[in-house]
């Protein structure tokens, strides 16, 4: 009897990393904890801008040989980059895979077993593998392969975002896409690109915009299309499918149109917003100062 799906997901890269630096170059980048990866095999990050906001976010495994970047196909050249760029002398080798490594995704199920990993963000999200990609698909008893899409869905419905999808890179800070609350950021390691700022908005709780569960009896637009109420922005929609999404969205604005029972809408649609089952944030109890959205 199918209990789960099994994805592979043709929107994700591969970047490996390995060498004698790569361990501590990367832990003095990536605003994750990289012990925590050799640990558990398997986290979740991303690299910084200096000015604190996301350039790519990642899943990042644990190989033989260092590590394997599960990320945005259309960042792996930026990340490669930028990531060469960090090197200079360090002993490292970094190299976009894609060609011969795919990404797969088991949900909804029980524990497929390796190489399969926990997804680290949340466990209802389920598992993850990197494997060679002219492998037969790595399929389980009691699961059955589904498209893409069946997974997007389900990362939708749990309100878990992705960058490309739901926020914009070099535009975001990791609070406003909920990294925080889904493990991406460790606040206990040292330094790494953009922490100070980070640490900043962790410590003194001045984070207005987070990620949301979105949800309409419509259909809803696009990503970027904007969310308002009474004609005022309140945010920006990400990705959806089947009456949810995901929106990036101004917490007191949103907390003001409903204390004033404004409808908040979504092109056409009428929505409502939720905060995510895992957050750790809630609704502020009052609208703050004016500033753009």
């Amino acid at each position: 009897m199918r209990e789960g799906s099994i994805a592979q997901l043709a929107d994700r890269a591969v970047v490996s990393i390995g060498g004698p630096d790569a361990f501590r170059l990367l832990d003095d980048l990536v605003t994750n904890a990289m012990a925590q990866v050799a640990a558990d095999g398997i986290g979740f990050g991303a690299l910084l801008s200096p000015q604190g906001k996301i350039l790519v976010d990642f899943l990042v495994h644990r190989a033989e040989d260092g590590f394997l970047f599960d990320l945005a196909a259309d960042r792996a050249a930026e990340f490669v980059k930028r990531m060469t760029l960090y090197r200079l002398r360090a002993r490292m080798t970094i190299e976009d895979r894609s060609a011969a490594l795919a990404v797969w995704a088991a949900f909804g199920g029980g524990d497929p077993g390796a190489p399969f990993r926990a997804d680290p963000r949340l466990a209802a999200l389920g598992f993850r593998a990197v494997l060679p990609r002219d492998a037969a698909p790595p399929v389980r008893a009691g699961y059955e392969q589904a498209p893409e899409e069946s997974y997007h869905a389900h990362r939708i419905a749990l309100a878990v975002p992705e960058g490309g999808r739901d926020f914009a890179f070099g535009e975001t800070f990791p609070h406003e896409a909920d990294m925080d609350c889904l493990g991406g950021v460790d606040f206990r390691k040292g330094c790494y690109v953009g922490q100070e700022i980070v640490s900043r908005m962790e410590h003194r709780g001045t984070a207005r915009r987070r990620a949301l569960a979105v949800s309409a009896p419509q259909p809803l637009p696009p990503a970027g299309a904007p969310l308002t109420a009474g004609g005022r922005p309140v945010g920006t929609m990400g990705s959806s499918t089947r009456g949810r999404g995901i929106a990036i969205v101004r917490l007191d604005r949103a907390k003001a149109a409903a204390d004033d029972g404004t409808t908040i809408r979504a092109g056409e649609a009428t929505v409502a917003l939720a905060l995510p089952a895992f957050a750790r944030f809630g609704w502020p109890e009052e609208a703050g100062p004016e500033e753009p959205a």
